[in-house]
């Protein structure tokens, strides 16, 4: 694999977490929002990628075709998860019964999903500096 491949792979990955960081930040962020009904109320967000292979990079970049060399953004999906339903009569967004309908997130794993996504990504800038050490020192070879 190449510099280039492997840079542009690390580059796709940081891409990744980024959106990983960003959609457990906004699930996070709405994770205590309330609704009167089910159908109003936050529902989780999970990003899901696809992997972009050199084949399809060909056409874009002039990258010779092989193997896998990173991964894009498909879609953000919104969870299957039911709402949760709790009892406060005196909230003001009840309903007639004296329930308030909150987002389907779980705070632990949001939690561990950032986590993974941060340490994901570091790995990432961790491979693109020893890359780019990497290359300096071919081309330091070279001059020798």
């Amino acid at each position: 694999m190449s510099i280039e491949r492997l840079m542009m792979t690390a580059a796709s990955a940081m891409e990744a977490n980024k959106v990983r960081m960003s959609t457990t930040a906004s699930n996070l962020a709405n994770a205590e929002t309330l609704a009167t009904n089910a159908e109003d109320v936050y529902k989780a967000k999970k990003p899901v990628f696809e992997t972009i292979r050199a084949d399809i990079m060909a056409t874009q970049n002039g990258t010779p075709e092989g193997s896998p060399i990173g991964v894009q953004l498909k879609e953000i999906v919104e969870s299957n998860d039911p709402a949760i339903r709790r009892y406060d009569p005196g909230h003001p967004l009840a309903d007639p019964e004296g329930y308030v309908f909150a987002p389907n997130v779980n705070v632990m794993t949001e939690m561990a999903d950032m986590i993974a996504a941060s340490r994901a990504y570091q790995a990432n800038v961790e491979v693109m500096k020893d890359a780019r050490e990497l290359s300096q020192q071919l081309l330091r070879m070279g001059q020798n």
